[in-house]
């Protein structure tokens, strides 16, 4: 297993819920800050939400506020996407990320450089 392991639901109908979760194999400096992005065919990852592991600062993409929320763990070095009223257009690769945090601000930027490690992806197909 690598540093950073997703699982959760492959398929769902639209209108239902799921729940990805993301574990990291160890809390530490390159943990502090944990995220999801999606990917779709031919389109750049975007990112979705980004947790800090040890407060109560979360951030959302304008796409994702409403129907996503994302959740940690930090006893279990667990972050977690719940997607509600789920619709097509959700479906995609989901990638958890991981990264340090920032001084100043929200302590978890926004964008794929910020974070270094990531994990294999989940594929999430949503179903009309």
């Amino acid at each position: 297993q690598g540093p950073l392991v997703e699982s959760g639901e492959g398929s769902a109908q639209a209108g239902g819920s799921l729940k990805l979760a993301c574990e990291a194999s160890a809390a530490d400096y390159n943990t502090q800050c944990m995220a999801w992005f999606r990917q779709v065919p031919g389109k750049d990852r975007e990112e979705v939400a980004s947790i800090y592991m040890y407060g109560s600062v979360t951030t959302y993409a304008d796409s994702a506020k409403g129907r996503f929320t994302i959740s940690r763990n930090s006893a279990k070095h667990t972050v977690y996407l719940q997607i509600d009223t789920l619709e097509p257009g959700d479906s995609g690769m989901y990638y958890c990320a991981a990264g340090p945090m920032m001084l100043g601000g929200n302590p978890c930027r926004t964008g794929a450089s910020q974070y270094a490690t990531w994990g294999q992806g989940t594929q999430v197909t949503v179903s009309s």
